[in-house]
C-alpha cells in the first residue's frame, strides 16, 4: 500500500520525543502533575505565550476544547463556531453533552469564520428564552487547511470582548498556522486576544497530550482543576505528557515539524494540481491540501491509499501531511494518481 495522507494523527512519534519519554521512564516521582518534568514543561510554555498564562496537561484534543469551553461556560450559555469546525462535527457532541451549552454554527467556504458571519447569532441577549452567546471558537489552522493572520484574529478578538464574551481557540494545528505565517505562538493567541486555547501536540510529532491555556488565569480561577478531573483528563503519571511538550518546545521542534509538513502539503499540492481530474479547492495555507475528484475513482484510490472523503457532496478530498511525511511518499501518491486516473 503507499503511504497514506488520512490524517497527521496516523503518523508515528518524532525520535526526540520519543527519547524524552525513555528520558522520563526513570524512578519514581509524584502524580497528577507534581513532579520536576510538568514544573519544566509549564516553564517552557510561559517562555513561549507568557508569564501570566494558567496552562494544564490534558490527554486528547476534544478533552482540551470541551474543558476549555467548559470553564467559560454556564448550561444556559452558547458557543459560536465554524460550521465544519471540530467541535461541531466531530467530537460526537462532547461539547454540548458535557458543558450543557449550545452550538451555533457558522456557515464558511474556507474554514474560518469573521465578524460578519458571527453576527448572525448575536441577538437575544437578556431575553430568558434564548441561550446567551458567551464564547466564540476558532480553529487554527481551520479545518479546511486556511489560516487565520494576527488581524484576523484580532478582530474576532475584539468583537467578542465588546460583547462581554470569550475566545476560545481550538489550536490541534497551532503550530502549522504559525510555521506558515513566519510568527511566534504567541503572536497568534494571547497577543492577538485568544483567552482560551487548546494547543495540540498529537499532530506535530508527540504521542499524546494536549494542553489548555488561560491567558485570563481569572477564568480558570480555582475551579479548572476540579473540571479537568471531573472529565477524566487528569493524568496520573503527568510526567509523561509533560517530558513530550519539553522536548516539543524546545529548540524550535515545534515549528520544524510544522514547517516540514506545511512544505509536503505544497509540494502535494504542486504534485496533483496538474493531474486531470483533480481541482484543489483550497488555499495551501498549513499541512493540509483539498481537492474534487471522481466519487468512483475515490473509492477506488483508497483501497491502495488511505485518506479521507471531507465533503461527499462535491465530493472533496482531504490529504493531510505530518512531520514525517518524506518528499518521495508525495511523488509516488501523485505518480500513482496519474497513472490510475489516466487508466480510467
Amino acid at each position: 500500500m503507499i503511504r497514506g495522507f488520512a490524517s497527521d494523527n496516523y503518523s508515528g512519534v518524532h525520535p526526540a520525543i520519543m527519547e524524552a519519554i525513555l528520558s522520563a521512564n526513570v524512578g519514581h516521582v509524584p502524580a497528577y502533575g507534581d513532579d520536576p518534568y510538568t514544573r519544566s514543561a509549564k516553564a517552557r510554555f510561559k517562555e513561549h505565550f507568557g508569564d501570566d498564562i494558567d496552562v494544564y496537561f490534558v490527554f486528547n484534543g476534544t478533552g482540551a476544547n470541551v474543558l476549555g469551553l467548559k470553564a467559560a461556560t454556564r448550561s444556559h450559555h452558547s458557543i459560536i463556531c465554524a460550521k465544519k469546525s471540530h467541535i461541531n462535527l466531530d467530537e460526537c457532541g462532547a461539547p454540548e453533552a458535557f458543558s450543557g451549552a449550545k452550538l451555533l454554527p457558522v456557515k464558511t467556504d474556507d474554514g474560518k469564520i469573521d465578524v460578519e458571519g458571527i453576527k448572525e447569532h448575536m441577538f437575544g441577549f437578556g431575553f430568558q428564552h434564548h441561550s446567551q452567546p458567551k464564547v466564540i471558537s476558532i480553529t487554527q489552522a481551520s479545518e479546511a487547511g486556511t489560516v487565520y493572520t494576527p488581524g484576523e484574529i484580532r478582530k474576532i478578538s475584539d468583537f467578542a470582548h465588546e460583547n462581554n464574551m470569550f475566545l476560545h481557540m481550538d489550536g490541534a494545528r497551532l503550530a502549522n498556522a504559525a510555521a506558515s505565517l513566519g510568527v511566534e505562538l504567541r503572536e497568534i493567541t494571547g497577543d492577538a486576544g485568544v483567552d482560551i486555547l487548546s494547543f495540540g501536540g498529537a499532530k506535530n510529532g508527540m504521542m499524546f497530550g494536549e494542553a489548555v491555556l488561560f491567558f485570563d488565569p481569572e477564568i480558570s480561577g480555582s475551579e479548572f482543576k476540579y473540571i479537568r478531573k471531573q472529565g477524566m483528563q487528569l493524568a496520573s503519571k503527568m510526567r509523561f505528557i509533560s517530558a513530550q511538550f519539553e522536548a516539543l518546545l524546545s529548540n524550535d521542534l515545534w515549528r520544524k515539524n510544522a514547517a516540514h509538513a506545511n512544505e509536503m502539503a505544497r509540494l502535494l499540492a504542486e504534485k496533483t494540481a496538474g493531474v486531470s481530474g483533480i481541482k484543489i479547492t483550497q488555499k495551501v495555507q498549513a499541512n493540509g491540501v483539498f481537492a474534487t475528484m471522481d466519487k468512483q475513482q475515490i473509492c477506488r484510490i483508497q483501497e491502495d491509499c488511505l485518506f479521507y472523503v471531507w465533503d461527499e457532496g462535491l465530493p472533496e478530498v482531504r490529504w493531510m501531511t505530518s512531520f514525517d511525511t518524506t518528499p518521495k511518499d508525495v511523488h509516488d501518491f501523485s505518480a500513482y494518481l496519474e497513472k490510475t486516473l489516466m487508466a480510467s
